[in-house]
């Protein structure tokens, strides 16, 4: 995994955590000194607002002024917190240095966040990769344990086409030369990381972020059920909080409960949301209305929820050719994206979907969801290979930070972690 040498990987680790705990112990001392401060100027204005009470005659008028100027409640940002130093710290901290990080370049977001992705795929990994390690022990790779990992591919839902490309490269390599275990596993991973890479190389972008200058739409599909509104909720989080000015469009107006959730989650991002409370509401007229307020306001990305009606249902399409349709005519330059958000517990089911949407919604990318839990994580293989959909985003848990922009060599390391 990575170039440090595995007796010295530990060690490494063990320096960059005690570095990360003292900057979040220096971090720590300068949050309390910052609201201590806070606490004694408001202790100086408050005494100031009482010294001017008992010299204004017009009360009345001063309270309102008063209220008028106190400011809202601050943004929140919860601080992530320094786990234990234990074996997916250290995991951690060598993918991270295995793709170039320095010691005092990794942060606790980044340990936060592949701890979790691992621990998401150990459902996946545990009726694959442990089966397989079991099977094969120290000897070399054999006919026989290829047609056990082709067994083991299909089950996690890697789909056929993936399992076909890997399989057979394996079998030339072994015809080749003999392949031991650890050779083996390695090989597997470069194979899986080429099908996974493919589609994200040949769109030409290796990572999505809205580009500036312009303005930038995102349109999320997808079926009910799979996460889209809480998808774009973190997507908010995650654009606002890389400082792109924002701006949520609730044009999901056929279930009742998406414009009251993305409001909901445009407030703990601090992005707004525009809605149209009308019952039924015109889908179209709220992207409409969302444009008109993105070119006032600079807005680098405009992000569309849309309705998650069956993707066999023909308005659905129609109502998605609408939505283009009007931002084409408002925006004709915008830069439009098409993600479609999938549950990685439907696993088949959501390749199903994947392959119908693409067929009509001119798809750009995906967003697989749910990760955490499920033993199908190897979907997303499918997605790349029989879909040739670049996979833009990962989610791997609940909190509104976990979600991520997708790393093919991240995704395959913790698919295929062995301890």
């Amino acid at each position: 995994m990575t170039n440090i040498d595995s007796d010295n990987s530990r060690e490494w680790a063990a320096q960059a955590y005690a570095l990360l705990k003292k900057r979040q112990e220096e971090q720590k001392e300068e949050l309390q000194k910052k609201e201590e401060q806070k606490k004694e100027e408001q202790k100086e204005e408050e005494q100031k607002e009482e010294e001017q009470k008992e010299e204004e005659q017009k009360e009345d008028l001063i309270e309102i002024s008063r209220k008028e100027d106190i400011p809202g409640p601050p943004k929140i940002i919860t601080e992530t917190k320094l786990g234990e130093f234990d074996d997916n710290f250290t995991w951690s901290a060598m993918v991270l240095a295995a793709q170039g990080k320095k010691i005092n370049q990794i942060s606790i977001d980044e340990i936060d966040w592949l701890t979790k992705l691992r621990r998401g795929l150990e459902e996946t990994r545990k009726g694959f990769v442990t089966e397989l390690l079991d099977k094969l022990g120290d000897d070399p790779l054999t006919p026989e344990s290829l047609d056990d990992l082709e067994t083991l591919l299909i089950r996690a839902d890697v789909g056929i086409d993936s399992t076909d490309k890997v399989i057979s490269s394996l079998r030339k390599k072994l015809n080749e030369e003999v392949v031991g275990a650890e050779a083996g596993i390695k090989f597997l991973k470069k194979q899986l990381k080429l099908i996974i890479d493919k589609p994200i190389k040949n769109s030409g972008i290796d990572l999505l972020v809205p580009q500036k200058g312009k303005l930038n739409v995102w349109l999320l599909v997808g079926v009910n059920g799979v996460g889209k509104t809480t998808t774009l909720g973190k997507l908010a989080y995650l654009s606002s909080s890389s400082n792109y000015k924002t701006l949520i469009a609730a044009a999901d107006t056929f279930r009742a409960a998406a414009v009251e959730q993305l409001k909901v989650w445009g407030k703990r991002s601090s992005v707004d949301v525009i809605s149209n409370q009308s019952k039924n509401a015109d889908p179209a007229a709220v992207v409409f209305d969302a444009i008109n307020s993105a070119k006032k306001r600079n807005v680098d990305l405009l992000l569309v929820d849309t309705a998650g009606r069956l993707q066999t249902k023909n308005n659905l399409m129609d109502e998605l050719a609408k939505i283009k349709k009007i931002i084409d005519k408002k925006v004709p330059d915008a830069i439009i994206e098409s993600l479609l958000v999938l549950d990685a517990s439907q696993g088949q089911n959501g390749l199903k979907q994947a392959k119908s949407f693409a067929k009509s919604a001119n798809l750009s990318g995906a967003i697989i969801t749910k990760l955490d839990g499920t033993s199908r994580g190897g979907v997303s293989l499918a997605i790349s290979e029989e879909v040739n959909l670049p996979i833009r985003f990962i989610g791997a848990g609940e909190g509104i930070k976990d979600l991520r922009p997708f790393n093919s060599y991240e995704f395959v390391e913790a698919m295929l972690a062995d301890k």
